[in-house]
């Protein structure tokens, strides 16, 4: 019995009650949400800069855009939906096939788990009862294995949806800022100049809070997606002025 009459056990349980660690869980969405609301902006915005090269009116860039914009959403949420449902496929076909070798040959799972442990520092000695008591738990130790050996964690069954939703309206919010000057100026020209400010604006926003959120430094990301934006739309206005007919 140690001080104070708490045992170890309980000594630990109190300090993990008292400590309360903060850490960022939500890594998928933010993911999600960088790469829909990224692309809204750049590619809407190189969009309708490549019309305006081109001299049309402000009501068609706005039609296009605004048709690319839903195109876009359904085709990259359609894409963050069959990327997470692949993960899942695979973290099922993983779990079965590890499910049968514990069953199978489970002195050599077990000799797995053994040189998982050491990989962590732990010695033969410390590591022989934890790999007996995983043994005596077939569904704890079919975790273990997923999550150590293969390197899998087990994914929220909502994740494509939640996934294609994310990206899909995080696209749709990114490319409504460029193409809304076009919905105030009817003349193309003055509107493209608002929407290079506008755009470019929001690329340094954003791109700063994604460092913020990636632990890049902000103000590297900010620029960087900012030129990246710019480059795109540059790349496109004039490719539209030099084919323009």
């Amino acid at each position: 019995m140690a001080e104070n009459g708490y045992s170890d056990l309980e000594k630990q349980k109190l300090l993990l009650q008292q400590h309360e660690e903060k850490h960022f869980t939500s890594s998928e969405i933010i993911r999600d949400i960088i790469i829909g609301f990224s692309d809204g902006l750049t590619v809407p915005f190189a969009l309708a800069a490549g019309l305006s090269g081109a001299n049309v009116t402000s009501s068609i860039i706005l039609i296009a855009g605004i048709a690319e914009v839903a195109a876009g959403a359904i085709s990259m949420g359609l894409g963050g939906y069959l990327a997470a449902k692949s993960e899942a496929d695979h973290y099922m076909r993983e779990l079965k096939r590890e499910e049968e070798e514990i069953i199978s040959v489970p002195d050599e799972e077990a000799a797995e788990c053994g040189e998982i442990l050491a990989e962590y520092g732990v010695e033969p000695h410390e590591y022989e009862a934890v790999v007996n008591a995983l043994r005596r738990n077939p569904q704890h130790w079919l975790k273990f294995m997923m999550k150590f050996e293969l390197g899998l964690e087990k994914p929220d069954p909502m994740r494509a949806l939640q996934s294609a939703l994310t990206i899909a309206i995080s696209y749709i919010m990114g490319g409504l800022i460029p193409l809304s000057p076009y919905m105030i100026l009817p003349v193309a020209k003055d509107a493209v100049i608002a929407s290079i400010l506008i755009t470019i604006l929001a690329l340094l926003i954003f791109g700063f809070i994604k460092g913020h959120f990636t632990g890049e430094q902000p103000f590297k990301s900010a620029i960087q997606t900012a030129f990246i934006g710019a480059i795109a739309s540059a790349a496109a206005y004039s490719i539209a002025k030099v084919f323009r007919v």
